[in-house]
């Protein structure tokens, strides 16, 4: 296995996840991916069962819940094959599309949404991220360069309430973890009596920094407009949030949700296998972190989604763990509306810059994702496929491999364009009539948590959102604004 070796200094907070995280960033992420190669990397996970393609596929097909095993064999076409076997995969494909019928449906699902993320700026260093800006840039006292920003509460609330009159229903917010960012003064508080907090908990005060991003909970106040509906607070925002204190996620999530949170991302999931995380994000919240706060999160009474970025190191026995785990924790909260697979965008990444990956996913691999996304879990209703990974046509491809949901309008997109995504950061409505028809499939409009939903009639146009607090039907943007969307980022 790939193993990091480090000596714990006498903290008495050294078993924090954030602490530990930090250490293993100074180990390994201050070397950058420069200084690993994929012949360093060996997992104890590896893609071998003693199951068949052959059982696992009919158990796919009478409806009998799957097993990690099984779910290897179909994401692999056969462990016994060395590569993906079309014939197969086909017939995983066909099983996956017939239970997504038999699910949900013939409907094809969207939200009219806004991205507004706060910051770029993040110390936390991920291998698979080119979306962050290094915090130190931010400061008012520094000279570097860079392309990032950070937004004040009062610009925020300035865009979601222009985008409002667009029409949108959602507002999705996830940022950089700055380190002046805190959950409230009483939390600036705490972070401030630290000694050298920089280096124990990630905080320097606001002061010292060209713009204050406010609080979490200023920045959410200032988002949550109307009864717009807001999506925000990934499991990795809610540690930075309660950072260095003793509050549980339940605590922090209930506040956020005075505040204004409606539903929280199940994002930074990545893959919820440490192994992995070790490699491409060991700065970040492990696995146990990651379920404990999705299950503050639910336990405050906020709903969720999940998601899995793949395509990177892992093997398909680390996808198919962490399918167990995201329905493992379906059964016990019940509160994930939907699932969505990630596939990896490497163009822009120091995993691809510095030849730790020669790229992601295939698109048999992509397919496939989704296909046991949808026999696996199956507790979760929606799967998503998303245009900003996959592009339009492959995207309506997944529509026939079992998901059901083509994500949203977006208006604006910045992680997965700076990682090097080239297809876009915005749909209009009816852009999704033209898309979804052409497959003979229904288009839907969404609410986030899917309890509102309003089938499109194809009626010749134009098209545009009904659900939002502001939408009466007219299209997002003007023919003549749609090569420029609003600065606002996913």
């Amino acid at each position: 296995m790939f193993q990091f070796h480090v000596s714990i200094p006498p903290w008495g907070a050294a078993t924090d996840p954030f602490l530990l995280g930090t250490l293993f960033l100074l180990v390994m992420t201050r070397r950058s991916a420069a200084g690993l190669s994929a012949e360093d990397i060996e997992f104890e996970h590896v893609a071998e069962t003693d199951q068949s393609f052959e059982n696992a596929l009919a158990k796919a097909r009478d409806g009998t819940r799957l097993a990690i095993d099984d779910a290897v064999e179909l994401l692999t076409t056969g462990t016994d094959r060395e590569e993906i076997d079309l014939r197969r995969k086909e017939q995983v494909l066909e099983i996956a599309d017939r239970r997504r019928a038999e699910r949900v449906g013939e409907d094809v699902t969207f939200v009219a949404n806004l991205n507004n993320n706060v910051t770029t700026a993040c110390n936390v260093g991920c291998l698979f991220c080119n979306f962050k800006d290094s915090a130190h840039a931010f400061e008012a006292t520094s000279d570097l360069e860079h392309a990032g920003f950070t937004r004040t509460p009062t610009e925020s609330r300035r865009i979601v309430d222009e985008t409002l009159e667009r029409g949108i229903s959602e507002v999705c917010s996830v940022s950089g973890l700055h380190p002046a960012f805190a959950l409230d003064d009483e939390h600036h508080e705490i972070l401030a009596t630290y000694d050298d907090p920089a280096s124990t908990v990630n905080y320097k005060p606001p002061e010292q920094y060209s713009t204050d991003p406010g609080t979490y909970l200023e920045q959410m106040r200032a988002m949550s407009l109307e009864g717009v509906h807001l999506h925000s607070m990934t499991p990795e925002e809610a540690y930075h949030a309660r950072r260095g204190t003793d509050w549980s996620y339940e605590d922090v999530y209930r506040r956020l949700r005075k505040a204004g949170v409606d539903t929280a991302p199940g994002t930074a999931a990545e893959i919820l296998v440490d192994e992995v995380r070790d490699v491409i994000c060991p700065g970040k919240i492990t696995t146990a972190g990651w379920l404990e706060a999705m299950e503050g999160a639910m336990a405050a009474g906020l709903g969720t989604t999940a998601t899995i970025m793949y395509g990177h190191v892992e093997t398909e026995m680390h996808r198919a763990i962490h399918l167990k785990k995201v329905r493992d924790l379906q059964d016990r909260t019940g509160g994930i509306s939907e699932f969505v697979p990630l596939s990896f965008v490497h163009q822009n990444t120091p995993l691809y810059t510095h030849g730790v990956v020669d790229g992601g996913a295939s698109d048999a691999e992509d397919e496939l994702m989704v296909a046991v996304s949808r026999l696996f879990l199956d507790n979760i209703e929606n799967i998503q496929s998303s245009w900003v990974k996959y592009g339009n046509a492959k995207g309506l491809k997944l529509l026939n491999c079992g998901a059901n949901d083509f994500m949203g309008t977006i208006l604006s997109e910045e992680i997965t364009k700076r990682a090097g995504g080239s297809y876009g950061e915005f749909r209009s409505v009816a852009e999704y009539v033209e898309m979804i028809t052409a497959i003979g499939r229904r288009p839907v409009e969404r609410s986030t948590d899917y309890e509102t939903r309003r089938p499109i009639e194809i009626d010749g146009g134009p098209y545009g959102p009904t659900i939002g607090p502001r939408a009466d039907g007219t299209p997002l943007l003007a023919p003549v604004d749609q090569t420029e969307p609003l600065a606002a980022d996913d």
